[in-house]
Parts: C-alpha cells; structure tokens; sequence
C-alpha cells in the first residue's frame, strides 16, 4: 500500500498556516504519508491524497488542489463540508456549555428529543456517539422488549440480520457479519444471530417461525455492500412478516437516512414504519460523532435506569449540532434535492462503458459502480485517476466505487462532476 502511496505522489512542498503558529508550516503529502505508516495503525488504506480544507461540495488537498467530494465521508457530509448553520450552532454551545453527562439535565437535550420525534413520528429517542453504538443499542431494546414484552425465554432471544449487511466493527456488528475481511479472526462470537439472504421475503417467512426470534435488522438499501436496492415491495413484505410473527423490525438508516436516497427515512419510499430506527452519520453534519434511537414507548421504555448510557452521547453540544442538522435538511430541501438531482446522476452515469462499468445502481444521491476488472482497469486504478481529475471517490469491497456527493449539490456542479467520470473511465 505504502509503495502506491509514494508513487502516486511526489514530494512537492507546501504551505499552509499553523494553527498554533503564525508562521507558515511547511509540509508535503509524503511526509504525512511517511508519518502515518510510523506511527499510525494499519487497519485503513486510504486512497493517497492529503485533504486539508473542505466547503460545500469541495474538499482540498495541502497542495491546494481542488476536488468534488463523491465520498461525502460515507454520508455523514449531507449538508456539505462545514455548513455555515451547523457550524455556528456548534460554536455558539461551545461558548457555553459542552458536557455535563447524563447525570444531570442540561438545556439543550430536551429540545433535540422533542424536535426530532416530532420530525420523525416517533414516541421516544435515545441519543449516543457512533452509528455502531445506535445499532448495538437497537439490538438492546429488541431483547429487552422480547423478554418483557414478547415471553421470549430468558437470554434465548435471536435476532435475524439481512446478508452483505453493515453497521460497524464492534464484537457485535461483526458476529452478524457475511463479510470475511470484518469478521476474520475475532471470534468467539455473539450467539444467536441468524443471517439471511438480502431481498428474499421467502427466507424471512422461514425463520420468523422460531418464537423466541426478537427482531429482523435489515439496511432498506445496503450501503457498503454497494448500493444495493431491494426489490419494489421488499420492505412492506418486511412489514407484514414482522407483525404476523410478533417481532421488530428495525431499519438501519444510518447511511441511507436523512435525505441521502430522497426521502426522509429509505424505508418511507415503500411508506414502511419500522419499530426502531437508527441514525448517525449526517445527524452530526460532519462536526463529529452523534447517532440516535428512534422506538416507540413499548419497546424505548423496556430500557430503565442504569441499563443503558453514555458519557457523550445526547451532550448538550451534540444536541444543538443535531438539531442545527436536521434543520439544514428540512429547510433547504434537502430530501427533494436528493430526488431531484439523483435523477441527473443516473441518467448521467448510464452512458458508461458497460464493458468497464456493466452495473451502475442506487437511489438517490446514494450511487454504485460495479468494475469489471481487466488488466490495468480495476476500482483502485479508476479511483486514482479520478483523483487526478477533480474527483474524490473511494472503492467498497472489491471492485465496486461509491458514488455519493453531498445533498447540497446543483445541477451544473453534477453535471461538470459526471463528466469528469464519464471522460476517467471512458479514456482507462
């Protein structure tokens, strides 16, 4: 990996200005290159480029170079790098109160839980940090409520999960896990998750007939695994299944939420409420970590004192930013834009090579190149030379490319983003 790093870019020195100095610092790319591998793990392999400032749709390197972020930090970037709104909600709380943990009332948390189950149409919401603490803790509440309200007997719950799934590397994300590269050497693990296939309704049918079964956790579109879109009536398929047999049906819109694939919630384009739902990501609107539970009182209310908490999580500074972002989405159209302008970018990228490119899938503004590897031609390759052209995209498992600008973006941004694709892959 090192050696690609290295040879993708040079050592050209620049400058830019120290934050704790009013001296130009000098740095290159290389040296942050050479830095990293010293002293940093190696549990990522990041595409070689060195992103010192972001605005908007745009991000640039220390060289100063400029690109279209087509990552968007994996969604969490929906509102755009450092959306003016949200980033003077976060100054403004900074200035007067950041943390006072859970062990006392604050201010601002009250406000964010009454806006946010309002907006959503929901009883109860339970704040934390990381999106795998949102979906370890959706997987909490379903084994509470299956004891207590279900009569699952004591600690013999299951909890069903969808194949290609991902909500993160925690001891619990990656017992549910189909992917080798995340579970791989890290067992023992949970017992009592089932995986199913994605989009099979049938095999759903057949493992919701086990009584002591709590919940079925399923992304409405799987985001890591490439953009994958179920078949039209998958979800409310879902939705039956899960009140026939008495169990939760918890939605991972953790990336697929908050306007990315032009709604709301994913799940709300088949009109499906789920039991649960979990958020993260652009709930934060890239300031930093907040993640939420959304539940009803049945299953929300099976958690009481001292059976669940965070430090952080629903901090009175994570509040503000939350509600500073999601106002973003709801008064800026956000959602409508998504739809809007995820229309332009698959008419756009359908014109790809189809012996380079023979899948181009999603919804939204939440896209997915599947390559067809040969020779030279391969995701890695087609991401470095987008990264030469102005484009900032990232390969996912194997030879797939994920496609998601943020929200805010304009026709003519798309337009002139899309080009530079279809111009990188065409001339590979």
């Amino acid at each position: 990996m090192l050696s690609r790093v290295r040879s993708a870019l040079g050592p050209v020195r620049v400058s830019y200005r120290s934050l704790s100095t009013s001296k130009p610092a000098q740095i290159t790319a290389q040296e942050v290159y050479d830095k990293e591998a010293k002293y940093g793990a190696t549990n990522y392999a990041p595409l070689p480029v060195v992103l010192a400032k972001g605005e908007g749709v745009y991000a640039w390197d220390v060289e100063g170079k400029k690109y279209y972020d087509f990552l968007s930090g994996f969604s969490v970037l929906n509102q755009g790098h450092r959306h003016p709104k949200i980033v003077k909600a976060l100054k403004d709380q900074v200035d007067k109160l950041t943390l006072v943990s859970r062990a006392f009332y604050s201010d601002s948390l009250a406000d964010f839980e009454e806006y946010a189950t309002k907006l959503f149409g929901y009883s109860r919401i339970l704040p934390m940090n990381t999106g795998v603490e949102a979906a370890d803790l959706s997987i909490k509440l379903a084994r509470r409520w299956a004891y207590e309200v279900k009569g699952v007997p004591r600690y013999k719950a299951k909890i069903i999960f969808a194949a290609g799934n991902f909500w993160g590397r925690s001891i619990a994300a990656l017992s549910a896990s189909t992917d080798p590269d995340c579970y791989g050497g890290y067992g023992p693990y949970v017992p009592n998750f089932i995986n199913i296939p994605f989009d099979d309704l049938r095999a759903l049918e057949r493992f919701s007939d086990d009584p002591d079964v709590a919940a079925f956790m399923v992304e409405p579109i799987q985001g890591e695994n490439g953009a994958v879109v179920p078949q039209e009536g998958y979800l409310r398929g879902v939705r039956e299944i899960c009140n026939k047999n008495k169990i939760l049906f918890i939605a991972d819109e953790i990336q697929t939420g908050l306007g990315r694939t032009g709604k709301w919630l994913a799940c709300q384009h088949e009109g499906v409420r789920p039991d649960i739902v979990t958020l993260g990501k652009a709930l934060s609107g890239g300031m930093f970590a907040i993640s939420a539970v959304l539940a009803d009182d049945e299953v929300m209310l099976s958690i009481k004192p001292g059976q669940h908490g965070s430090t952080f999580g629903g901090s009175p500074l994570a509040a503000k930013v939350a509600i500073a972002s999601l106002k973003v989405i709801e008064e800026e159209k956000l959602c409508e834009n998504a739809e809007k302008m995820g229309k332009v970018l698959f008419s756009e990228l359908s014109s790809l090579d189809p012996n380079i490119v023979p899948v181009v899938r999603g919804k939204g503004l939440l896209g997915c190149l599947v390559v067809r590897p040969q020779g030279k031609i391969n995701a890695w390759n087609i991401c470095l030379k987008l990264r030469d052209n102005g484009v900032l995209a990232k390969p996912i498992r194997g030879e797939m490319i994920r496609i998601a600008p943020p929200l805010i973006i304009t026709k003519e941004q798309l337009i002139e983003a899309t080009t530079i694709i279809k111009k990188t892959i065409h001339s590979m």
